[in-house]
């Protein structure tokens, strides 16, 4: 193993999985004493539904609570926003309240305003939810930028449970990309001689394992469902931490899917989409797609551009344009990528389109 002679390693302090724990949010604080006001980054919906209760569980502690509803889309000007409502208020803990969406905000305002950052996840859809980067439109940048580490993420499995059972899926899609995230991973460490740490991607693997070992318990649905899911994006979470970066849970895959965020009109789940990545690239890898084709289809989750709801075209579109995504990070689509001719033939022998 080689690398860099200085690794820093940021982890979580506080991790709490389980049914109701939205309610001991307060006590999670106050256990890590942390002390000042508080910024809540949380969508409409969400508050509706659960605001009442991080609330009690803050008040009860004695915090003072402020709650900002962001827009639909995390953009780098709602983060903006977000941000000078936290230095208007001098919140000192910012916390992320929701989905995907408001989970990213919240650790990028966080890590601009130097804050502690308090994850509490109210569906499973990515691993975003436990690791150090954000995805924000307006970067620049279709990938994911540095964030804040999360000091704390209090996972209620319950509420996470009532969230649409598409979100739970795509986030245990995303979790088997790791099989495709580590290969390449361990690819540019050979041929390029990039940091490698096993140990971050042994982590990460272990995701993907569990995730297809408990794939019937997930395709059904449920608390347990919403448990192992979300235990699992934790776990990939903290190997992004232990790495740095986000190379054990992102590779060929991830590229792939920013791709087609970018090309196709209407774009599915994140999670959807690495997942018909995966595929694909553990087919490059000369792994076993089939069995992974054959976990997604058990999990219910899609296959091919039909279930997708994408147009044929924008997958072979995306296919191309991959590797120029991020062109300093090395994947099995190599330096040059693929060409139109080659991108259709991968596309047709996996079966993604017909």
């Amino acid at each position: 193993m080689s690398g860099p002679s200085i690794h820093t390693i940021e982890l979580p302090k506080k991790i709490v999985v389980g049914e109701g724990v939205v309610a001991v949010v307060g006590t999670v604080l106050r256990e890590l004493g942390l002390d000042g006001r508080i910024l809540v980054v949380t969508g409409p919906h969400v508050y509706r539904l659960y605001g009442g209760e991080l609330e009690e569980a803050l008040k009860s502690k004695g915090y003072t609570d402020y709650v900002f509803v962001i827009a639909e889309r995390p953009s780098l000007d709602e983060a903006a926003r977000i941000l000078r409502k936290a230095r208007e208020i001098g919140a000192r803990i910012i916390i992320g309240f929701g989905g995907g969406k408001a989970i990213d905000l919240a650790k990028y305002t966080a890590y601009k305003l130097s804050a502690f950052f308090v994850s509490v996840p109210t569906s499973a859809s990515h691993d975003g939810i436990a690791s150090p980067f954000a995805s924000l439109k307006g970067l620049g940048k279709p990938h994911s930028v540095r964030a804040a580490t999360p000091l704390a993420v209090v996972a209620d499995v319950s509420i996470i449970a009532r969230a649409p059972q598409r979100l739970l899926k795509a986030g245990a899609g995303d979790l088997v990309a790791k099989l495709t995230a580590v290969r390449d991973w361990r690819l540019a460490h050979r041929l390029k001689g990039e940091y490698y740490g096993e140990y971050a991607a042994s982590l990460a693997l272990l995701s993907a394992k569990h995730v297809i070992r408990y794939s019937d318990i997930i395709a059904k649905g449920g608390v347990e469902a919403a448990r192992i899911v979300v235990e699992g994006l934790i776990s990939s979470g903290v190997a992004m931490c232990i790495a740095g970066s986000t190379r054990p849970a992102s590779g060929s895959e991830h590229l792939f899917s920013h791709a087609l965020d970018l090309v196709a009109p209407r774009p599915a789940l994140h999670g959807e989409q690495v997942a018909v990545g995966t595929i694909m690239m553990m087919y490059l890898h000369g792994g076993r797609w089939l069995a992974v084709r054959r976990t997604l289809k058990r999990i219910g989750l899609p296959v091919n551009a039909r279930e997708l709801g994408i147009e044929e075209r924008y997958i072979v579109k995306a296919l191309v344009l991959a590797h120029r995504i991020r062109p300093e990070r090395y994947t099995i689509l190599g330096e040059t990528g693929l060409t139109p001719e080659a991108a259709e033939k991968l596309a047709r022998v996996t079966r993604v389109i017909e």
